[in-house]
């Protein structure tokens, strides 16, 4: 069946391209589409299985990062995400995409999705700007299907200012007594460690959550940054694997769809 994604646009987006690009190496057609087309309804979110929305730095941060893009989906296309929820299918959200996922209330959602903010993403603790290479463990037993057969540590690229997991104790125990926790930062051995291998200090190490459903997913690493062997900062040193680290998040989303709608 036709897979299709939306790979949603604001003013100041800049990994469009990129997410495009995997879901499309994955076996989905992908669209771009600009927040606007979808609030003036010249696209139609319901003819989509999967909507991603992607790195970038909407709306300059200026409020902070992903504040305005989250009001625009919170109070202009609540109806429209909450019956695409409604309806079994995908969203991911990635760096700035997770940042407006956790403030316009659709993560952790631990109330339902779209009803309370429940958790940020704040300033990472080194006070700068971080673009590193990060290690990211697995969480055994997760619930999300984006990342459904994939477990060990995998690698991939960080670049954010506000990427700090921060929520309540409660909801942190919520969200790991639920299985909401997918990806947490870990040093190469596999052990949860700080700076720079968490490189924002996120409680708990926290990476990457999803809904209760598991069909919502957010993180902020970025999987499109490394789909394709070549893209690993060492491989001519360690050699060239058959495919990134980050292609099976987008691979088990089209399959979902496939076998699940």
């Amino acid at each position: 069946m036709r897979v299709r994604t939306l790979v949603l646009r604001a003013a100041g987006t800049n990994c469009d391209l990129e997410t495009a690009y995997a879901f499309e190496k994955a076996g989905a057609e992908a669209e771009l589409v600009h927040i606007n087309e979808l609030v003036r309804k010249e696209k139609d979110l319901a003819e989509y299985q999967v909507l991603a929305i992607p790195g970038g730095f909407t709306y300059g941060d200026d409020i902070s990062a992903g504040r305005i893009l989250a009001n625009e989906l919170r109070y202009k296309l609540s109806d429209r995400l909450l019956r695409f929820v409604e309806e079994g299918k995908l969203i991911i959200g990635i760096c700035n995409g997770f940042q407006v996922l956790v403030k316009a209330g659709f993560l952790p959602a631990l109330k339902g999705p779209g009803k309370a903010q429940e958790a940020t993403l704040g300033w990472n603790d080194s006070g700068r700007f971080e673009d590193r290479w990060v290690y990211l463990k697995v969480e055994p037993g997760n619930r999300c299907a984006f990342t459904d057969g994939l477990e060990g540590i995998l690698y991939m690229p960080v670049a954010h200012a506000e990427g700090k997991f921060i929520a309540p104790q409660e909801v942190i125990k919520s969200i790991e007594e639920n299985a909401q926790v997918v990806l947490r930062y870990v040093d190469p051995s596999g052990e949860l460690s700080g700076y720079p291998w968490n490189p924002n200090g996120s409680l708990g190490n926290i990476a990457g959550i999803c809904d209760p459903t598991g069909r919502i997913f957010g993180l902020m690493p970025h999987p499109e940054r490394h789909i394709d062997g070549f893209q690993h900062p060492r491989w001519t040193r360690e050699g060239l694997k058959e495919e990134g680290d980050g292609m099976g998040i987008f691979r088990n989303a089209v399959r979902y769809v496939r076998e699940n709608l």
